[in-house]
């Protein structure tokens, strides 16, 4: 049976590049890919790195399917199915939305695929799809195969040196698709040897642990790192504000080659935080868990989110005044976007005050329901200001690094990736996507 695999084109917000569509490949495909019996011809393409095959004729297409993507996935699996070529969607929104993806698809995969992939293709083969398919309990890792590497062009890619060691999170934010029904909320890690082994595999001493929480069991995180330790590696990770509980384990960070985290700080406001049902972060202690790291000479990445039913429209400033006062390397902003599936959907739909239903403007970018204390319009404009001035040169300058080992990396990620993203995404774009990436690595940690 021949089977394509594909990823829509995803959607860019106004401080994004094309370096953001080519930062890596669909990991979650390139496993599903590996799940495939090699009885099975597979392919993947993907559309974000550029114009998609149409005129094949596969026997299955598989769909992975986000929310600012799934209008662009439900036109390519309208193509197919006109065609009398059977679609299944997976993916996030399709899981999280089920009801609503099967109206466009012959079969839905839910969750997790290592347990029914298998039963998909089966089904397929006898022509006798299930609309749903959805595993009643989590997926063993231990039979999670490595991704298939092999089935795209890496070239086209800023990295290819990504990896998971966990699956799921143990908090449940309700912004978060964790909140979501079909999530199982069980978080598992990978069996240390299986991840040991795809680091090898990637053949990098760099490597972007892409784990939504990379400390969700910090006994195994510690086992982990003693055993990579040895490798000798430059790596980075997402991790929750928790780690500041941690200092030992953020010794063994550092000791083991962490370079920069991921961190879902997400509001100054302690009762916006409270009120989204994170409470594993204490405000009070923001400030010192940016110091521990700093401390160790680890950058921070901060997610910040804006329009929580407490913010008020000073929340711009006095999160810009907290970011640069602290020196946070770089950020992530977002505006506050309910999630179709998450329970902060259900509450804000449950009050009529949802007023966008257009999938695209999901992306964090724009305000797709009635904030409390100000208007969509000064929401929006509160967040491109606060992007604006947090890559300004002047801020650039005062949130440097104080140890000079970190500038060329800070440097390149504030100028070369955000600051002046569109420009040089658009030169790497021409087939030096990877070489850029490469070279980003030389630059900051001296690693290919």
């Amino acid at each position: 049976m021949k089977i394509k695999l594909i990823s829509p084109k995803m959607t860019l917000r106004p401080m994004d590049s094309e370096f953001k569509r080519r930062l890596s490949p669909s990991i979650a495909l390139l496993v599903v890919a590996a799940l495939t019996p090699g009885s099975d011809e597979v392919s993947i393409d993907d559309e974000n790195i550029g114009p998609l095959s149409l005129d094949d004729r596969p026997d299955l297409v598989g769909i992975s399917v986000n929310v600012d993507t799934a209008g662009r996935a439900y036109e390519i699996a309208r193509h197919y199915r006109q065609r009398n070529i059977r679609v299944v969607l997976g993916g996030i929104h399709a899981s999280a939305m089920p009801e609503e993806a099967e109206g466009y698809a012959d079969a839905v995969c839910i969750g997790e695929a290592e347990n029914v992939w298998r039963e998909i293709l089966d089904d397929a083969r006898r022509g006798q799809l299930k609309k749903r398919y959805y595993s009643p309990a989590p997926a063993d890792l231990k039979d999670t195969p490595m991704p298939r590497w092999d089935l795209i062009d890496q070239r086209q890619y800023l990295y290819t040196n990504i990896l998971t060691a966990s699956r799921g999170c143990p908090f449940r934010c309700d912004f978060c698709y964790n909140s979501s029904d079909y999530v199982h909320g069980l978080y598992r890690n990978r069996p240390i040897e299986n991840v040991v082994a795809e680091i090898r595999q990637l053949k990098s001493r760099q490597v972007m642990f892409v784990d939504d929480n990379f400390i969700g069991d910090p006994a195994w995180t510690v086992r982990f790192l003693d055993a990579i330790e040895p490798l000798n590696l430059t790596w980075h990770a997402a991790v929750s504000v928790n780690i500041g509980h941690h200092p030992r384990l953020l010794d063994r960070m550092r000791q083991t080659g962490c370079e920069s985290l991921f961190i879902g700080f997400e509001s100054i406001n302690k009762a916006s935080v409270q009120s989204a049902n994170k409470h594993q972060n204490r405000i009070d202690r923001y400030e010192e868990v940016v110091a521990q790291l700093h401390d160790r000479e680890i950058m921070v990445n901060a997610s910040m989110v804006f329009g929580f039913d407490h913010d008020y429209p000073e929340v711009f400033a006095q999160t810009l005044d907290w970011l640069v006062s602290n020196r946070i390397e770089t950020i992530t902003a977002h505006i506050m976007t309910p999630y179709p599936g998450t329970r902060l959907y259900k509450k804000l739909l449950a009050e009529g005050r949802i007023i966008d239903h257009d999938k695209a403007h999901y992306n964090t970018s724009h305000v797709v329901y009635q904030p409390k204390h100000m208007t969509p319009e000064q929401l929006k404009a509160g967040y491109l200001w606060l992007y604006d001035q947090f890559y300004s040169w002047a801020n650039i300058i005062r949130r440097r690094p104080q140890s000079a080992r970190q500038l060329k990396a800070y440097l390149l990620f504030n100028l070369v990736y955000r600051k002046y993203g569109q420009w040089f995404a658009a030169i790497a774009s021409h087939g030096l996507m990877n070489r850029f990436g490469r070279l980003a690595s030389r630059l900051s940690y001296n690693v290919g």
